[in-house]
């Protein structure tokens, strides 16, 4: 386990911990966990056959430098922007899974639940479906927020949790995380 340098901030009063990874002089942090599609730019628009507006597949996702004392990773899609970018009112969940070997370095595009690696686990969306939802945003451009977490723990069987369900589960258990965001716009 790497050093941790632990600082004390007093904020309104309240004494505040952050742990830091400490390195020492010419000493580099360790690759950092990445997460990328070939179907899109980071920042840039998810294709039509990825959404609603086309075939409602799952793009293809390729990660890499999972950090070492991973035992799982998740995975979680989402839109902060629901139900209008001007105004969003709450987050809309795309896709959740979890418990996915850390050996696996992607997912093919248009996979199907069958066909993930052996192990992984769906959470429901909130179309209440365990199946990838692609982008559907009734107004406006939304965001996509293709988050991936490594974890230092076997989560086991949470029975189709929401993102928030994963989220409590995986608390004190992130070893790291990598981000991905697309975006869509739907054609008038």
């Amino acid at each position: 386990m790497g050093r941790w340098l632990i600082s004390l901030l007093l904020v309104a009063g309240a004494q505040i911990a952050l742990a830091l990874p400490a390195y020492s002089a010419g000493e580099k942090p360790k690759t950092q966990m990445k997460i990328a599609s070939t179907a899109f730019e980071p920042g840039g628009a998810i294709p039509a056959r990825c959404t609603c507006d086309g075939a409602d597949v799952s793009p293809p996702l390729d990660w890499s430098g999972v950090p070492t004392g991973t035992k799982r990773l998740a995975l979680v899609v989402s839109d902060p922007d629901a139900p209008d970018p001007a105004a969003p009112k709450r987050t809309w969940v795309h896709w959740v899974l979890y418990e996915i070997p850390p050996a696996t370095n992607g997912l093919r595009e248009a996979i199907e639940p069958a066909q993930l690696p052996r192990g992984t686990r769906a959470g429901s969306n909130d179309w209440a479906r365990t199946a990838y939802g692609g982008p559907c945003p009734p107004i406006g451009r939304h965001r996509y927020f293709f988050t991936l977490y490594a974890l230092d723990a076997v989560l086991g069987d949470l029975d189709r949790p929401s993102r928030a369900e994963l989220l409590a589960a995986m608390k004190d258990h992130i070893l790291a995380t990598a981000e991905l965001i697309g975006t869509y716009q739907r054609p008038r």
